[in-house]
């Protein structure tokens, strides 16, 4: 399972295995094994220097298929809170687009900083 983690959050920050490895200070081939769970018991020291990489905290690494899933239910809960609170506040759904593009343009200052 850590594998598969580090494999696809490495795949999403566009790193190659050999760049993931040389900044992290461990071997390719080393690499390579935990991400295709040869060696499932990585040691911790590896793992940190991992997620530093990565800049991801130890627990992102870690987690399990289960812990995923109780995650992302735990956000859909947030939104939905998200979503009342945007109700309880007045607003309408015809007036999201407008705060799309609010938000859009926050994104896009944030990028030019």
């Amino acid at each position: 399972m850590i594998g598969k983690n580090i494999y696809e959050i490495r795949k999403r920050r566009g790193l190659t295995l050999t760049e993931l490895a040389d900044r992290a200070g461990i071997a390719k081939s080393y690499l390579s094994n935990i991400e295709r769970n040869v060696n499932k018991n990585p040691s911790i020291n590896v793992v940190e220097k991992i997620a530093m990489v990565l800049d991801v905290d130890l627990k992102t690494l870690i987690m399990t298929e289960n812990s995923k899933e109780t995650k992302i239910q735990r956000l859909d809960e947030e939104w939905m809170d998200f979503v009342h609170e945007l109700k309880d506040s007045g607003i309408e759904k015809n007036q999201i687009d407008e705060y799309k593009t609010l938000l859009e343009f926050i994104k896009w200052q944030k990028k030019q900083k």
